[in-house]
């Protein structure tokens, strides 16, 4: 598996690939915006996009918009997480950071187990876009439980990653 930043005619099939996991328009910071339009470290295997990292690089901050893999528990979620961190580095942040919803416990588990610590809850957020923003959000999320938070998780990258 490679993993390498998007170029411009990637843009077809990241948006296909984001597309596919309901992921070209996310919220962030209260409004809707496509991941597509953000910078990309796409996940190649034997000439096959198997996962994407979007992120926004602000002042000393990287934020993982979304981060998605075609399959699950084969090593691209970490390998992109890996990969970003060494580019958010070399870009002069000192963390990494994500927001997932209440209901999302496997990204919690895998976040966790690669050095991220939870540092805000925005209680009622994910209620609030699904009123203003998504009214497709559902109101039920994985696992059964009810959808309603967002939970923000961030890594120091002055410190070595932890690995899972």
């Amino acid at each position: 598996m490679k993993v390498v930043p998007s170029r411009v005619e990637d843009r077809p099939v990241l948006e296909a690939f984001l597309q596919g996991h309901n992921a070209l328009l996310v919220a962030r910071a209260g409004e809707l915006v496509s991941a597509a339009d953000h910078p990309a470290l796409l996940a190649w295997a034997d000439e096959e996009l198997v996962g994407v990292a979007t992120y926004v690089i602000d002042q000393d901050c990287c934020e993982l918009l979304t981060l998605h893999a075609r399959e699950r528990l084969q090593g691209v979620g970490s390998a992109l997480v890996s990969a970003l961190r060494g580019l958010a580095r070399n870009a002069g942040c000192t963390h990494l950071s994500v927001t997932t919803t209440n209901d999302n416990v496997d990204a919690l588990r895998f976040y966790q187990r690669r050095g991220f610590h939870l540092v805000r809850l925005r209680a009622g957020a994910v209620d609030e876009s699904r009123v203003s923003l998504k009214p497709e959000i559902p109101e039920v999320g994985d696992h059964g439980i009810a959808l309603r938070d967002e939970l923000e998780l961030e890594a120091d990258l002055s410190s070595p990653a932890r690995s899972a």
